[in-house]
């Protein structure tokens, strides 16, 4: 079985740091697409950011140049740096891939969420 656990999330001021991380852990033979995803309350979930398994991201144009996405493939482990946080990027941030299993066709998996918010 797999599961993605996410972690880093918390409350920040304004123009303040935070960095999440997402752990895949189970029956892992490769991860393909990861993302990083937000939900504020009131409003649909939205992709913030992806990344492919050679490290091709994009970014949602509301994080660009704030938001960094990353991944170490070795540890199966990915992360978003987010700088210069503002009150809109408030939400339950959600970690999600594609993984297959040894024998199984990869499918799309969802971590718990964490929240963040950014207030003064």
């Amino acid at each position: 079985q797999v599961q993605l656990v996410e972690s880093g999330g918390g409350l920040v001021q304004p123009g303040g740091s935070l960095r999440l991380s997402c752990a895949a852990t189970g029956s892992i033979f490769s991860i393909y697409a990861m993302g990083w995803y937000r939900q504020a309350p009131g409003n649909q979930r939205e992709l913030v950011a992806s990344i492919n398994y050679g490290g091709r991201a994009n970014y949602a144009d509301s994080v660009k140049g704030r938001f960094t996405i990353s991944r170490d493939n070795a540890r199966n482990t990915m992360f978003l740096q987010m700088n210069s946080l503002k009150p809109e990027d408030t939400g339950v941030y959600y970690c999600s891939g594609e993984i297959a299993s040894p024998g199984l066709y990869r499918r799309g998996y969802w971590g718990q969420g964490t929240q963040v918010t950014v207030s003064s």
